[in-house]
């Protein structure tokens, strides 16, 4: 073995027993870092050493001085901020994507993961009962994949007014509106302000976060101009999901590009159990996901999916000499996402989806949502707790009396590290919340996580 092979052995090898050790701790450990920045900081840095260092030894200090900074995000009982774990086979791909070190760009010169991707890419429009022939891009995330169905959006509707945002700019271009639910997650906010379109325009919604089509209607009706309407698939407090057939109607009666942010909530499509939630999803103009949440891919995987896959193409899409590119074909990577470098993303995805099947997909989104209807149950039984939401799929709000009393409960939570449960406000409440989106949450899990929360609020 060279010396160059050899380096690359003992780094992987120390790697391999750091991250399976890691894995083997989850079930136990605490779920909270016993270390914070400041106090990791100087460890981590301090001058840079004036000659190399081994690098089995680098993976070794790194494991060491990282262990009391890592939160347990993979556990089954870590349920905050819709966070999933990894499944064996997207992780085992995901270190092989690092080692193969390919960038997905094109698909001349990188073409098994052209392959890969545009097979997962197919596999996921046809589970997530998509129309076929959409274009579809592995972002960052689901405020990238946001970005992109969005510029798709702001790109169709000047273009029926005859403007040319490419050429332009929107420089003295028709204001464009947004419409939103009331309680739309905060990225298509931020999505719409990379993409120069300013504030959305909120729409009422229900108890449970639903955009209200009487509000909506009326709304569309003010508008003398082009609109994009972003729908919710999964309100993040409620899990509730906007009324997609009659709100989609709505909007493109009046020209609208209907967009849907469905970070977790769009693989409700997959299930049969929960597909009536969606009724009408395949109706939009764009969809976007986040692969590490439901389908619990490692970070980072957003999806970003367009019907008109011609409009995706053209909206990210250049031509430069250098490039050796697929113009007769279905098109490069690079032209379905917002990045011009990036690693091949879409290869976990492939690997997630190959190893569970239809059947197996189905069966870990209606887990999630099982584990979540158990632990509202269980908590809800609980003297002294609110459970504030209907739990149609995996999110789940808590009260726990006054405000006071449930940021004191959260406290207690974090305090003890049996359990993550993140604390939140939500229709004018302070809330602590559940979200179930670990392949490997269990009976277990679920048990002792209704047993921590009672501690705290026996202390409380």
């Amino acid at each position: 073995m060279s010396a160059e092979m050899d380096a690359y052995a003992r780094a992987l090898d120390r790697a391999r027993e750091h991250s399976l050790a890691w894995l083997e701790s989850l079930s136990t450990r605490r779920m909270g870092p016993t270390a914070d920045a400041d106090t990791l900081v100087p460890l981590f840095g301090g001058p840079l050493r004036d000659g190399p260092t081994d690098p089995a030894a680098v993976v070794d200090e790194l494991a060491a001085l990282a262990e009391p900074g890592l939160m347990a995000m993979p556990s089954g009982r870590f349920f905050g901020w819709v966070i999933g774990g990894t499944l064996p086979a997207a992780l085992a791909a995901d270190w092989m994507v690092s080692a193969w070190d390919q960038n997905a760009v094109l698909r001349y010169a990188t073409p098994a993961i052209a392959a890969a991707e545009e097979a997962a890419g197919g596999w996921l429009l046809d589970l997530l009962n998509l129309p076929r022939a959409s274009g579809v891009g592995f972002t960052t995330d689901a405020t990238m994949a946001n970005f992109t169905g969005l510029a798709c959006g702001r790109r169709s509707v000047l273009a029926r007014l005859g403007h040319d945002v490419q050429r332009d700019g929107l420089s003295g271009a028709p204001r464009i509106t947004v419409l939103v639910g009331g309680e739309r997650h905060v990225s298509i906010d931020l999505a719409l302000r990379y993409l120069g379109l300013g504030a959305p325009v909120a729409v009422a919604a229900d108890e449970q976060g639903r955009i209200i089509p009487a509000a909506l209607s009326e709304a569309l009706e003010a508008i003398d101009g082009p609109v994009i309407v972003a729908l919710q698939a999964g309100n993040l407090h409620s899990g509730a999901f906007d009324p997609m057939r009659e709100a989609v109607a709505l909007a493109h009666r009046h020209g609208a590009w209907v967009h849907v942010d469905g970070a977790f909530g769009l693989w409700a499509a997959a299930s049969p159990a929960f597909g009536h939630l969606v009724d009408g999803l395949d109706t939009a103009d764009s969809w976007a996901t986040d692969a590490h949440k439901t389908l619990n891919v490692p970070y980072d995987c957003g999806i970003a999916m367009v019907a008109q896959a011609d409009v995706l193409r053209a909206e990210f899409g250049v031509n430069t000499s250098y490039f050796i590119q697929d113009d007769d074909g279905p098109g490069d990577p690079f032209e379905r996402v917002p990045e011009f470098s990036r690693r091949a993303r879409g290869v976990p995805v492939w690997a997630a989806l190959r190893s569970l099947g239809r059947s197996g997909a189905i069966a870990l989104i209606e887990s999630l949502a099982a584990n979540a209807r158990a632990l509202a149950e269980g908590l809800g039984a609980l003297d002294g707790v609110e459970v504030l939401n209907d739990v149609v799929f995996t999110q789940i709000s808590l009260a726990f009396g006054s405000d006071e009393k449930t940021r004191r409960v959260a406290e207690l939570l974090i305090e003890d590290g049996t359990v993550w449960m993140s604390g939140s406000r939500w229709r004018g409440r302070e809330i602590v919340r559940i979200s179930v989106s670990n392949w490997s949450t269990d009976a277990a899990d679920v048990e002792a996580s209704i047993a921590a929360v009672a501690r705290a609020v026996a202390a409380a």
